[in-house]
Protein backbone atom coordinates (compact mmCIF):
# COMPACT_ATOMS: atom_id res chain seq x y z
CA UNK A 1 0.00 0.00 0.00
CA UNK A 2 1.58 3.89 -0.96
CA UNK A 3 2.13 5.73 2.46
CA UNK A 4 0.94 9.25 2.31
CA UNK A 5 3.02 11.84 3.91
CA UNK A 6 0.43 14.32 4.65
CA UNK A 7 -0.55 14.94 8.13
CA UNK A 8 -3.93 13.32 9.53
CA UNK A 9 -6.06 16.53 9.04
CA UNK A 10 -5.09 16.86 5.99
CA UNK A 11 -5.42 13.31 4.83
CA UNK A 12 -9.02 13.46 6.04
CA UNK A 13 -9.55 17.27 3.83
CA UNK A 14 -8.57 15.12 1.26
CA UNK A 15 -10.48 12.49 1.16
CA UNK A 16 -13.00 14.71 1.83
CA UNK A 17 -12.58 16.28 -1.09
CA UNK A 18 -12.44 13.11 -3.12
CA UNK A 19 -15.83 11.81 -2.04
CA UNK A 20 -17.06 15.24 -2.92
CA UNK A 21 -16.00 15.57 -6.49
CA UNK A 22 -17.03 11.43 -6.83
CA UNK A 23 -20.38 12.83 -5.75
CA UNK A 24 -20.89 15.79 -7.94
CA UNK A 25 -19.36 14.25 -11.07
CA UNK A 26 -19.84 10.22 -10.53
CA UNK A 27 -19.01 7.42 -12.36
CA UNK A 28 -20.82 3.74 -12.71
CA UNK A 29 -18.29 1.06 -12.81
CA UNK A 30 -18.73 -2.28 -13.61
CA UNK A 31 -17.43 -5.52 -10.93
CA UNK A 32 -16.94 -8.27 -12.48
CA UNK A 33 -17.75 -11.53 -10.96
CA UNK A 34 -15.09 -13.48 -9.09
CA UNK A 35 -14.23 -16.76 -10.36
CA UNK A 36 -11.28 -18.34 -8.83
CA UNK A 37 -7.66 -18.53 -10.69
CA UNK A 38 -7.58 -21.59 -12.64
CA UNK A 39 -5.06 -23.89 -11.10
CA UNK A 40 -2.28 -26.00 -12.51
CA UNK A 41 -1.28 -29.60 -12.16
CA UNK A 42 2.86 -28.86 -10.93
CA UNK A 43 3.77 -30.74 -13.98
CA UNK A 44 2.69 -28.00 -16.68
CA UNK A 45 5.53 -25.70 -17.20
CA UNK A 46 5.10 -22.31 -16.86
CA UNK A 47 5.64 -21.47 -20.47
CA UNK A 48 2.64 -23.62 -21.20
CA UNK A 49 0.25 -22.35 -18.12
CA UNK A 50 1.09 -18.98 -19.79
CA UNK A 51 -0.53 -19.55 -23.07
CA UNK A 52 -2.76 -21.50 -21.37
CA UNK A 53 -4.19 -18.21 -19.16
CA UNK A 54 -3.42 -15.81 -22.02
CA UNK A 55 -6.40 -17.58 -24.44
CA UNK A 56 -8.80 -20.37 -22.30
CA UNK A 57 -11.59 -17.47 -21.77
CA UNK A 58 -11.52 -16.77 -25.76
CA UNK A 59 -14.01 -17.97 -28.19
CA UNK A 60 -13.58 -20.34 -30.60
CA UNK A 61 -13.24 -17.64 -33.62
CA UNK A 62 -16.35 -18.10 -35.94
CA UNK A 63 -18.29 -18.80 -33.30
CA UNK A 64 -22.39 -17.25 -33.32
CA UNK A 65 -23.01 -16.05 -29.83
CA UNK A 66 -26.74 -15.69 -29.16
CA UNK A 67 -27.75 -13.15 -26.71
CA UNK A 68 -31.16 -13.08 -24.82
CA UNK A 69 -32.79 -9.90 -23.00
CA UNK A 70 -34.59 -10.30 -19.58
CA UNK A 71 -38.02 -7.89 -19.67
CA UNK A 72 -37.31 -5.57 -16.91
CA UNK A 73 -36.67 -2.61 -19.56
CA UNK A 74 -37.99 -1.00 -22.56
CA UNK A 75 -37.23 -1.47 -26.17
CA UNK A 76 -34.59 2.01 -25.92
CA UNK A 77 -32.37 0.56 -23.59
CA UNK A 78 -32.13 -2.77 -25.22
CA UNK A 79 -31.66 -0.61 -28.48
CA UNK A 80 -28.70 0.22 -27.13
CA UNK A 81 -27.29 -2.82 -26.59
CA UNK A 82 -27.85 -4.27 -29.86
CA UNK A 83 -26.19 -1.43 -31.56
CA UNK A 84 -23.24 -2.38 -28.77
CA UNK A 85 -22.64 -5.56 -30.54
CA UNK A 86 -23.04 -3.80 -34.24
CA UNK A 87 -20.21 -1.79 -32.94
CA UNK A 88 -17.96 -5.32 -32.06
CA UNK A 89 -19.20 -6.71 -35.34
CA UNK A 90 -18.32 -3.52 -37.30
CA UNK A 91 -14.66 -3.86 -36.78
CA UNK A 92 -14.31 -6.78 -39.11
CA UNK A 93 -14.31 -9.93 -36.55
CA UNK A 94 -14.79 -13.46 -37.22
CA UNK A 95 -17.69 -13.93 -34.35
CA UNK A 96 -21.49 -13.42 -35.28
CA UNK A 97 -24.36 -12.52 -32.69
CA UNK A 98 -27.66 -13.06 -32.88
CA UNK A 99 -30.73 -12.04 -30.38
CA UNK A 100 -32.98 -14.81 -29.77
CA UNK A 101 -35.88 -15.31 -27.96
CA UNK A 102 -35.14 -18.15 -25.10
CA UNK A 103 -32.73 -17.98 -22.76
CA UNK A 104 -32.14 -21.78 -23.41
CA UNK A 105 -30.93 -20.80 -26.66
CA UNK A 106 -28.26 -17.77 -25.37
CA UNK A 107 -24.71 -18.24 -24.45
CA UNK A 108 -25.14 -14.57 -22.96
CA UNK A 109 -28.27 -13.74 -21.11
CA UNK A 110 -28.74 -9.62 -20.04
CA UNK A 111 -30.78 -8.04 -17.39
CA UNK A 112 -31.29 -4.69 -16.03
CA UNK A 113 -31.75 -5.37 -12.81
CA UNK A 114 -31.02 -2.10 -10.64
CA UNK A 115 -29.12 -1.79 -7.64
CA UNK A 116 -26.68 -5.15 -8.95
CA UNK A 117 -24.61 -2.80 -10.71
CA UNK A 118 -22.71 -3.02 -14.41
CA UNK A 119 -21.25 -6.44 -14.80
CA UNK A 120 -20.39 -9.62 -17.26
CA UNK A 121 -18.69 -12.73 -16.86
CA UNK A 122 -15.27 -12.91 -19.14
CA UNK A 123 -15.60 -14.63 -22.17
CA UNK A 124 -16.34 -18.54 -21.59
CA UNK A 125 -16.96 -18.14 -18.28
CA UNK A 126 -20.27 -17.70 -19.19
CA UNK A 127 -21.13 -21.43 -20.34
CA UNK A 128 -20.40 -22.10 -16.34
CA UNK A 129 -23.97 -20.22 -15.75
CA UNK A 130 -27.02 -21.43 -15.26
CA UNK A 131 -29.31 -21.20 -18.02
CA UNK A 132 -32.19 -19.24 -16.10
CA UNK A 133 -28.92 -16.83 -14.76
CA UNK A 134 -27.97 -13.65 -16.00
CA UNK A 135 -24.43 -13.37 -17.72
CA UNK A 136 -24.25 -9.59 -18.13
CA UNK A 137 -26.47 -6.65 -15.91
CA UNK A 138 -27.04 -2.84 -16.54
CA UNK A 139 -27.27 -1.81 -13.20
CA UNK A 140 -28.17 1.86 -14.46
CA UNK A 141 -30.54 3.18 -16.71
CA UNK A 142 -27.99 3.40 -20.14
CA UNK A 143 -30.30 5.87 -21.55
CA UNK A 144 -29.72 8.16 -18.67
CA UNK A 145 -26.23 8.46 -19.45
CA UNK A 146 -24.13 10.32 -22.40
CA UNK A 147 -21.94 7.43 -22.42
CA UNK A 148 -24.40 4.38 -22.33
CA UNK A 149 -23.26 3.04 -25.56
CA UNK A 150 -19.84 2.78 -24.55
CA UNK A 151 -20.60 1.01 -21.02
CA UNK A 152 -22.37 -1.47 -23.73
CA UNK A 153 -19.55 -1.93 -25.69
CA UNK A 154 -17.37 -2.51 -22.61
CA UNK A 155 -19.70 -5.22 -21.02
CA UNK A 156 -19.68 -7.07 -24.20
CA UNK A 157 -16.25 -6.46 -24.37
CA UNK A 158 -15.46 -8.82 -20.99
CA UNK A 159 -17.91 -11.71 -22.82
CA UNK A 160 -15.38 -11.80 -25.63
CA UNK A 161 -12.78 -12.14 -23.25
CA UNK A 162 -11.06 -9.24 -22.42
CA UNK A 163 -9.77 -7.64 -18.91
CA UNK A 164 -9.86 -4.14 -17.46
CA UNK A 165 -7.46 -2.31 -19.20
CA UNK A 166 -6.57 0.05 -16.44
CA UNK A 167 -5.81 -3.31 -14.32
CA UNK A 168 -2.72 -3.65 -17.01
CA UNK A 169 0.44 -4.29 -14.79
CA UNK A 170 2.26 -2.70 -17.73
CA UNK A 171 0.05 0.87 -16.62
CA UNK A 172 2.29 1.76 -14.01
CA UNK A 173 -0.43 2.92 -12.45
CA UNK A 174 0.62 3.94 -8.78
CA UNK A 175 -3.07 4.27 -6.58
CA UNK A 176 -3.78 6.81 -3.91
CA UNK A 177 -5.14 3.26 -2.40
CA UNK A 178 -7.31 4.45 0.27
CA UNK A 179 -8.75 7.53 -1.69
CA UNK A 180 -10.07 4.78 -4.09
CA UNK A 181 -11.59 2.55 -1.18
CA UNK A 182 -13.60 5.83 0.08
CA UNK A 183 -14.92 6.96 -3.12
CA UNK A 184 -15.72 3.08 -4.08
CA UNK A 185 -17.73 2.95 -1.02
CA UNK A 186 -19.66 5.90 -1.51
CA UNK A 187 -22.76 6.16 -3.68
CA UNK A 188 -23.71 5.47 -7.17
CA UNK A 189 -21.07 2.04 -6.44
CA UNK A 190 -21.25 1.38 -2.66
CA UNK A 191 -18.36 -0.85 -3.01
CA UNK A 192 -16.88 -3.07 -0.17
CA UNK A 193 -13.14 -3.15 0.01
CA UNK A 194 -12.86 -6.53 -1.53
CA UNK A 195 -14.64 -5.79 -4.58
CA UNK A 196 -12.72 -2.48 -5.20
CA UNK A 197 -9.34 -4.53 -4.78
CA UNK A 198 -10.75 -6.68 -7.12
CA UNK A 199 -11.55 -4.24 -9.88
CA UNK A 200 -9.12 -1.76 -9.58
CA UNK A 201 -6.39 -1.89 -7.29
CA UNK A 202 -5.51 -5.62 -8.72
CA UNK A 203 -2.77 -5.95 -11.46
CA UNK A 204 -4.07 -8.60 -13.86
CA UNK A 205 -1.96 -11.33 -15.08
CA UNK A 206 0.70 -10.10 -17.45
CA UNK A 207 -0.75 -12.81 -19.89
CA UNK A 208 -3.86 -11.38 -20.43
CA UNK A 209 -3.15 -8.29 -21.28
CA UNK A 210 -2.86 -6.27 -24.38
CA UNK A 211 0.72 -7.06 -25.18
CA UNK A 212 3.65 -5.14 -23.26
CA UNK A 213 1.89 -1.38 -23.68
CA UNK A 214 -0.92 0.25 -21.87
CA UNK A 215 -3.44 1.89 -23.66
CA UNK A 216 -5.34 4.03 -21.22
CA UNK A 217 -8.65 4.55 -24.20
CA UNK A 218 -9.40 1.59 -24.67
CA UNK A 219 -13.07 0.57 -23.96
CA UNK A 220 -12.26 -1.24 -21.18
CA UNK A 221 -10.50 1.39 -19.09
CA UNK A 222 -12.36 2.71 -16.46
CA UNK A 223 -12.54 6.60 -16.32
CA UNK A 224 -11.14 8.06 -13.07
CA UNK A 225 -11.98 11.67 -11.04
CA UNK A 226 -9.12 13.38 -10.02
CA UNK A 227 -7.35 12.71 -6.53
CA UNK A 228 -7.06 8.31 -7.14
CA UNK A 229 -3.94 8.29 -9.16
CA UNK A 230 -0.30 9.31 -7.84
CA UNK A 231 1.68 8.55 -10.79
CA UNK A 232 1.59 8.85 -13.99
CA UNK A 233 1.64 12.63 -12.35
CA UNK A 234 -0.58 13.35 -15.43
CA UNK A 235 -3.08 12.01 -14.40
CA UNK A 236 -3.45 12.96 -10.78
CA UNK A 237 -6.22 15.25 -12.35
CA UNK A 238 -8.03 12.74 -13.26
CA UNK A 239 -8.16 10.25 -16.16
CA UNK A 240 -11.03 9.69 -18.90
CA UNK A 241 -10.63 7.74 -21.82
CA UNK A 242 -11.88 8.48 -25.20
CA UNK A 243 -15.23 7.47 -26.39
CA UNK A 244 -15.77 4.51 -28.58
CA UNK A 245 -12.99 1.42 -29.36
CA UNK A 246 -9.56 2.47 -29.33
CA UNK A 247 -7.13 1.44 -32.49
CA UNK A 248 -5.97 -0.81 -29.93
CA UNK A 249 -9.09 -2.00 -29.22
CA UNK A 250 -9.71 -3.01 -32.96
CA UNK A 251 -6.47 -4.79 -33.46
CA UNK A 252 -6.45 -6.47 -30.36
CA UNK A 253 -9.78 -8.16 -30.67
CA UNK A 254 -9.03 -8.80 -34.61
CA UNK A 255 -6.16 -10.69 -33.18
CA UNK A 256 -8.13 -13.43 -31.94
CA UNK A 257 -11.19 -13.08 -33.89
CA UNK A 258 -10.01 -11.91 -37.35
CA UNK A 259 -12.79 -11.79 -40.46
CA UNK A 260 -13.50 -15.54 -42.09
CA UNK A 261 -14.05 -16.66 -45.15
CA UNK A 262 -15.31 -20.39 -46.79
CA UNK A 263 -11.31 -20.18 -48.18
CA UNK A 264 -10.29 -20.54 -44.73
CA UNK A 265 -12.11 -24.17 -44.16
CA UNK A 266 -9.95 -27.05 -45.24
CA UNK A 267 -11.37 -30.84 -46.42
CA UNK A 268 -11.06 -33.24 -43.48
CA UNK A 269 -11.34 -36.91 -44.74
CA UNK A 270 -11.81 -40.51 -43.08
CA UNK A 271 -8.62 -41.64 -41.89
CA UNK A 272 -6.30 -38.78 -43.38
CA UNK A 273 -3.99 -36.71 -40.71
CA UNK A 274 -3.50 -33.39 -41.04
CA UNK A 275 -0.88 -31.28 -39.04
CA UNK A 276 -1.85 -28.38 -37.51
CA UNK A 277 0.76 -25.32 -38.90
CA UNK A 278 -0.28 -22.84 -37.23
CA UNK A 279 1.39 -20.66 -33.63
CA UNK A 280 -0.01 -20.54 -30.18
CA UNK A 281 -3.32 -18.47 -30.24
CA UNK A 282 -3.97 -19.25 -33.83
CA UNK A 283 -6.52 -21.58 -35.37
CA UNK A 284 -7.43 -23.87 -38.11
CA UNK A 285 -10.71 -24.42 -39.58
CA UNK A 286 -11.97 -27.59 -41.15
CA UNK A 287 -14.87 -28.62 -43.63
CA UNK A 288 -16.19 -32.32 -42.67
CA UNK A 289 -18.47 -33.42 -45.71
CA UNK A 290 -19.34 -37.20 -44.44
CA UNK A 291 -20.58 -39.84 -47.40
CA UNK A 292 -21.95 -42.41 -44.97
CA UNK A 293 -23.93 -41.80 -41.77
CA UNK A 294 -22.47 -43.25 -38.53
CA UNK A 295 -20.77 -42.54 -35.58
CA UNK A 296 -17.05 -41.11 -35.84
CA UNK A 297 -13.83 -39.86 -33.58
CA UNK A 298 -12.11 -36.59 -34.34
CA UNK A 299 -9.06 -36.44 -32.36
CA UNK A 300 -6.06 -34.00 -31.59
CA UNK A 301 -2.54 -35.89 -31.68
CA UNK A 302 0.83 -34.74 -30.32
CA UNK A 303 2.07 -33.32 -26.84
CA UNK A 304 -0.19 -30.41 -27.34
CA UNK A 305 -3.44 -28.29 -25.99
CA UNK A 306 -6.40 -27.06 -28.18
CA UNK A 307 -9.75 -26.18 -27.94
CA UNK A 308 -11.83 -28.05 -30.27
CA UNK A 309 -15.34 -27.29 -31.50
CA UNK A 310 -17.62 -28.95 -34.30
CA UNK A 311 -20.52 -27.52 -35.60
CA UNK A 312 -23.55 -27.97 -37.95
CA UNK A 313 -24.84 -26.21 -40.52
CA UNK A 314 -28.34 -25.78 -40.94
CA UNK A 315 -30.36 -23.21 -42.95
CA UNK A 316 -26.96 -21.71 -43.59
CA UNK A 317 -26.04 -21.02 -39.87
CA UNK A 318 -23.75 -22.75 -37.82
CA UNK A 319 -25.29 -24.58 -34.60
CA UNK A 320 -22.74 -25.98 -31.80
CA UNK A 321 -22.49 -29.75 -31.46
CA UNK A 322 -19.84 -30.78 -29.34
CA UNK A 323 -16.30 -29.49 -28.36
CA UNK A 324 -13.29 -30.24 -25.84
CA UNK A 325 -10.50 -28.59 -24.31
CA UNK A 326 -7.44 -30.58 -23.33
CA UNK A 327 -5.56 -27.69 -22.10
CA UNK A 328 -3.59 -28.27 -19.38
CA UNK A 329 -4.25 -32.16 -19.12
CA UNK A 330 -2.48 -35.34 -20.38
CA UNK A 331 -4.78 -36.24 -22.76
CA UNK A 332 -5.58 -35.06 -26.47
CA UNK A 333 -8.97 -33.43 -27.17
CA UNK A 334 -11.24 -35.69 -28.50
CA UNK A 335 -15.13 -36.00 -30.29
CA UNK A 336 -17.09 -38.99 -30.55
CA UNK A 337 -20.32 -37.95 -32.56
CA UNK A 338 -22.94 -39.13 -35.01
CA UNK A 339 -22.53 -37.10 -38.42
CA UNK A 340 -25.16 -37.56 -41.22
CA UNK A 341 -24.40 -38.54 -44.45
CA UNK A 342 -24.95 -35.00 -46.82
CA UNK A 343 -24.84 -33.23 -43.96
CA UNK A 344 -21.61 -30.44 -43.85
CA UNK A 345 -20.46 -29.96 -40.85
CA UNK A 346 -17.07 -27.44 -39.60
CA UNK A 347 -14.46 -28.27 -37.32
CA UNK A 348 -12.89 -25.25 -35.38
CA UNK A 349 -9.63 -25.98 -33.15
CA UNK A 350 -7.66 -23.23 -31.27
CA UNK A 351 -3.98 -23.60 -30.91
CA UNK A 352 -3.09 -23.06 -27.22
CA UNK A 353 0.34 -24.98 -26.96
CA UNK A 354 2.61 -27.38 -28.57
CA UNK A 355 5.59 -28.99 -27.54
CA UNK A 356 7.12 -28.93 -30.94
CA UNK A 357 6.12 -26.62 -33.65
CA UNK A 358 3.94 -28.06 -36.61
CA UNK A 359 3.73 -31.42 -35.03
CA UNK A 360 0.06 -31.06 -34.17
CA UNK A 361 -2.05 -32.46 -36.20
CA UNK A 362 -6.17 -33.86 -36.22
CA UNK A 363 -7.50 -36.69 -37.52
CA UNK A 364 -10.97 -38.32 -38.38
CA UNK A 365 -11.92 -41.99 -38.56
Amino acid sequence: MVQSNISPVSEQEHLSSILSSEQSSPFTYCSLPQIPEREFDPSVNPNRANLIQFLDKKWVNGTILHYYFFDQTNDTEKNIVRQAFGIWKQVGIGLEFKEVNSPDEAEIRIGFVRGDGHWSYVGRDVLSVGRDDRTMNFGWDLTQSPNGIDTAVHEIGHTLGFPHEHQNPNAGIVWDEEAVYAALAAPPNNWDRQRTYHNIIRKINPDTVQGSNWDRDSVMHYPFPAGLILEPSQYRNGLKPAPGLSERDKTWVKTFYPALSDDDDTELKPFESLRLRIAPGEQMNFRLQPNVTRYYDIRTFGISDTVMVLFEEVNGELRYLSADDDSGQDYNASIRVRLFQGRRYILRIRLYYSDRAGETSVMMW
